[in-house]
């Protein structure tokens, strides 16, 4: 598995890369011939020795998996590519598939097979709007501040608002994991939602534990968030276990805040997070990466997100490595079913430029990606890190023609932010009176 991979800075740092690209080729020959059924005997890692390698196994839905059974590796690939393999076979087949199949698969595959085979997936999810419908591209509003001021954040919500972008939610990463801090954040982006009906939903990405005090003293919590990975040790490494991640999902289902859904949860991932907490149990960094989807899985999250760039050089080391692991991340989770999204972001050290984003972000906007970050400037003064813009997401929804979700789409036109096509209105004074009429300003 290891071997065949295409070549990352991870698995070399990890001794696991393959020596020579004629090495990485046989690797993909071998794995090409290998059975499916191989990976339901054959585990990665020990079912005694890992609570997510027992959920894989216990979940897995045989009859699902009937329709490819009897494939190798390879010729799955070319099931998957078929004119006659659309939505409804992807989403009949995603139960019947384990994360190492689809990790397996995708390391046999081209870029343009893990596009046109993402972009043939359909995953929907629902809160208070609706997430994943084809044609449609929503936006993460990003607006986070250095010291959780709550001006500044208000002052980055309006700007990305005032964009058309938060339909998939107004998340905020706090620069503190202070119960306090959270339950401040979320009666900020409450009061807004609540006052001015937009179909959205918010999220502060605090540490699950201090969500569910926050929960507990009556903060209004609509989305619980939490980092996961691809073993328990790994898992272990960020404080959480299975267990934990089932009382938060049931603590946040008892508030009933959703309107139209109850997928209440979002997950971030990354490939090389299983490597840097020495948790990877001699495994690359793609398939721990895919076995995180099946945690993400467990649990019908509204969102889930490979911050595909953010680890650092060590892990995908430039444009070239972060893009093809952005193509590969959202093939394999939406193949198993998950509401895909990606941050297309780079840390300032990596050998990575804007250019590079803006190629993974029209790929990724091709292969059908649910939803992206809208971060104010593309530059998160938080974070020290550079993603996506809400003008990133007019560029790819103009060029592709999608739209945002379409409650989300409806209030907008209300507000009198876009016009009945969709595109932004220009009229400074509209514009001018915006922030107060949102409540953002004093009076």
């Amino acid at each position: 598995m290891a071997k065949a991979t295409p070549f990352r800075s991870g698995d070399s740092l990890a001794g696991l890369a393959a020596a020579s690209a004629e090495e990485r080729v046989a690797a993909q020959y071998v794995l090409a011939d290998l059975p499916l059924e191989h990976f339901l005997t054959d585990l990665l890692i020990p079912y005694e020795d890992d609570e997510v390698t027992r959920l894989i196994v216990d979940r897995h839905d045989r009859e699902a998996f009937a329709p490819v059974s009897g494939l190798s590796v390879g010729e799955f690939r070319d099931w998957l590519l078929r004119y006659e393999t659309g939505p409804d076979e992807l989403t009949a087949l995603a139960p019947g598939l384990t994360p190492e199949m689809a990790a397996a698969v995708s390391k046999v595959m081209a870029n343009q097979d893990l596009i046109l085979v993402a972009s043939k997936c359909r995953v929907v999810t629902r809160f208070r709007n609706t997430l994943g419908l084809p044609g449609r591209l929503s936006v993460r509003l990003q607006p986070n501040h250095p010291s959780d001021d709550l001006k500044g954040i208000a002052a980055s919500m309006l700007d990305g608002l005032l964009l058309g972008c938060g339909d998939a939610v107004i998340g905020i990463n706090p620069a503190t994991d202070r119960v306090e801090t959270t339950g401040a954040l979320l009666r900020l982006m409450d009061d807004l939602i609540q006052r001015h009906a937009i179909p959205t939903q918010s999220c502060v990405l605090a540490h699950v534990t201090t969500q569910l005090r926050a929960m507990e003293e009556g903060a209004p919590l609509d989305i619980v968030f939490q980092s996961v990975a691809g073993s328990q040790k790994a898992n272990a490494s960020f404080g959480i276990d299975l267990a934990l991640l089932r009382e938060a999902r049931e603590a946040a289902l008892a508030l009933r805040r959703g309107t139209l859904g109850d997928n209440v949860m979002y997950f971030e991932t990354g490939q090389g997070s299983a490597l840097s907490a020495d948790a990877h149990h001699g495994i690359d960094q793609q398939t721990m990466e895919a076995r995180a989807y099946a945690v993400a899985r467990e649990f019908d999250p509204l969102l889930v997100n490979t911050v595909v760039g953010f680890i650092g050089p060590e892990y995908l080391y430039d444009g070239k490595q972060i893009t093809r692991a952005g193509l590969e991340d959202h093939f394999c989770g939406k193949l198993l079913g998950l509401p895909m999204g990606c941050d297309v972001c780079y840390t300032n050290h990596a050998e990575a430029d804007q250019d590079d984003m803006d190629t993974l972000l029209t790929l990724l906007g091709v292969a059908g990606c649910n939803y992206i970050m809208g971060v104010p400037g593309a530059d998160d003064i938080m974070l020290g890190y550079q993603s996506t813009s809400f003008h990133d997401a007019h560029y790819l929804r103009q060029v592709l023609g999608k739209r945002p979700a379409p409650e989300f789409e409806a209030w907008l036109e209300n507000a009198g932010i876009t016009d009945r096509l969709g595109r932004l209105r220009s009229n400074p004074l509209a514009l001018a009176e915006a922030p107060r009429a949102l409540g953002l300003t004093p009076p």
